[in-house]
């Protein structure tokens, strides 16, 4: 009997204080869109990108002249010559992905740059969310647009305005949520996500635009 009445009292009070805790959540996509701040580190990114992006096309444009040169020629050189020429067209296409990689592979000079310009704005987001969380006794906060599945969300439970306004973000001209579903499934990218994964030239991943060139060279 004391068992079951220790046992009763330990639920009641695990029940109470569960009860007792306060949570809610924020959409970090939403809070993203509406700081100009990341909107000009949007804009920074996708303008450095595109630079980049000319710069290698023009490298296997190069590589592509050469190529065909190589093959209106490659009739009248002797051997030697051609292996000359095979080399230089080799060696100016490795060149070309070796620059793809540098500038847009992981942890290359766009990931680089990425960080240097998001990783601010990520971290005067997390200090106004701990900042809400302790001043208003928050026992948990979640992110709608994070990989958690959110069933069901409550929207007198979204704090990210007011998340916003302690950033200072401009209430008049503030960006309309994008509506996103919470049925089960339901599932988007952390804030970090967003930012990781810059709209900035398409090309975030190890090497993904420009064309490569190779070809086989017949010899």
């Amino acid at each position: 009997m004391k068992k079951l009445i220790i046992t009763m009292v330990t639920v009641f009070f695990m029940v109470t204080l569960a009860q007792a805790q306060k949570f809610a959540y924020v959409d970090t996509e939403y809070i993203l869109d509406n700081i100009p701040e990341f909107t000009e580190a949007q804009a920074q990114l996708d303008e450095i990108s595109s630079v980049w992006q000319k710069e290698i096309d023009t490298k296997f444009t190069e590589v592509d002249k050469m190529y065909k040169d190589y093959q209106v020629q490659s009739v009248l050189l002797p051997d030697d010559m051609k292996k000359k020429k095979e080399q230089e067209i080799v060696d100016k296409e490795k060149e070309a992905k070796n620059l793809q990689r540098t500038r847009f592979g992981k942890d290359g000079d766009l990931f680089k740059k990425r960080q240097e310009l998001v990783k601010p704005i990520q971290e005067k987001i997390y200090n106004a969310i701990q900042e809400i969380a302790t001043n208003s006794n928050y026992a948990i906060i979640f992110d709608k647009g994070g990989s958690l599945t959110m069933m069901y969300a409550n929207p007198k439970y979204d704090i990210s305005d007011e998340v916003l306004d302690n950033l200072g973000a401009s209430l008049s001209g503030r960006k309309a949520k994008v509506k996103t579903p919470t049925g089960s499934g339901a599932t988007g990218g952390t804030a970090p996500a967003k930012t990781g994964g810059t709209k900035a030239g398409g090309t975030s991943g190890s090497e993904s635009s420009g064309t490569p060139v190779t070809k086989p060279i017949k010899k």
